[in-house]
């Protein structure tokens, strides 16, 4: 019994069914020779003290309250920002822990801990009394390449810091600066010079803040 020729339309459902089955391949090739990336390396930065960090006296002193710090939306994640004159890019192959301002938060809570002076951070739900309430807005919390694109970059660390009295009076105000330059262009080497620039700058802000003193009642 021979077999009966095939339709133009048979022949139209054969040729789409060979169209699909064909790019199905390509695209089930194409994906298998996609290169596998490494996960990003993570990364903490932060303030250790020179000395073990005694308790804080149970009285006397004075407590501040200190909100969240503010960062800058192209460095307020967990991603490395560098600059290059006026290109930014981050870091691929490396992440923070966590979101920079929760690390850097932590830091500053160290670097207080650590402080002799008067001045006690006060967390939100502490039953303790906050005499100032301490805002800091970072402005700058990048790697710069300004020794060229092989070279360790900068790391720069600007803090603008307000310091404000629940008695109303006029607010103090401050700006913190560091740049330090990393050994070389290693993210490694990158992160401590971040570690060393907070080292530097943090136990000025805490002098800074110490040096308000207590409020008179």
């Amino acid at each position: 019994m021979s077999r009966l020729p095939k339709t133009p339309a048979a022949l139209r459902r054969l040729a789409v069914l060979a169209a699909v089955t064909a790019a199905s391949l390509a695209l089930t090739a194409c994906i298998s020779l996609l290169p596998k990336s490494d996960p990003a390396q993570l990364y903490r930065f932060g303030f250790k003290p020179e000395t073990p960090v005694s308790a804080a006296p149970a009285t006397g002193g004075f407590g501040v309250l200190k909100p969240p710090s503010v960062f800058p939306r192209e460095a307020a994640s967990d991603r490395l920002l560098t600059t290059t004159g006026s290109e930014v890019a981050y870091v691929s192959v490396a992440r923070w822990v966590a979101p920079a301002p929760v690390l850097f938060d932590e830091a500053v809570a160290a670097a207080f801990a650590a402080d002799k002076g008067p001045a006690r951070l006060v967390m939100r739900g502490d039953p303790r009394r906050a005499d100032y309430t301490l805002r800091l807005d970072v402005r700058s919390f990048e790697a710069r390449y300004t020794h060229g694109p092989k070279a360790g970059p900068d790391v720069v660390i600007v803090v603008d810091a307000v310091l404000q009295g629940t008695d109303r009076s006029p607010p103090r105000l401050q700006t913190f600066e560091v740049s330090v330059t990393a050994s070389d262009n290693r993210v490694a080497a990158i992160v401590e010079a971040y570690n060393q620039g907070l080292a530097q700058l943090l136990p000025q802000l805490a002098v800074w803040v110490d040096q308000a003193g207590p409020l008179k009642d």
